[in-house]
């Protein structure tokens, strides 16, 4: 699998995500989720390795905005059905690649990894 690289062009922690791996030389696919949404398959897989709740971005504004009922009760399906229809609500960065598989920008992990 060549290095993929999922989250929205205007996130600041995905810029500096992009900035790092630029920097690095190193090749990568960028995914903007909010123009191509997120594969229920990466999701999946995602939730399999990290657990929805690391997966789910509750500091965010989408998550914040939601109507109380949809953020109360969550457990693993209505979370990634909100993630699904809401791509912002997933943290970023999200990285995978051959042995590679990080989830938001920590240059120290980052650096380690590549």
């Amino acid at each position: 699998m060549a290095l993929q690289l999922y989250g929205i062009p205007n996130c600041d922690t995905v810029k500096k995500a992009r900035t790092f791996l630029t920097a690095a030389g190193v090749a990568h696919d960028f995914h903007d989720y909010k123009k191509a949404g997120v594969p229920s398959d990466a999701l999946a897989r995602w939730v399999a390795r990290w657990g929805w709740e690391a997966v789910l971005n509750r500091a965010g504004t989408t998550f914040k905005a939601l109507p109380d009922a949809d953020k109360t009760g969550l457990d693993v399906g209505k979370a990634m059905a909100l993630m699904l229809a809401n791509p912002s609500m997933i943290k970023r960065p999200i990285v995978e690649g051959e042995g590679v598989a990080l989830i938001g920008f920590k240059p120290d992990a980052w650096a380690g990894a590549f």
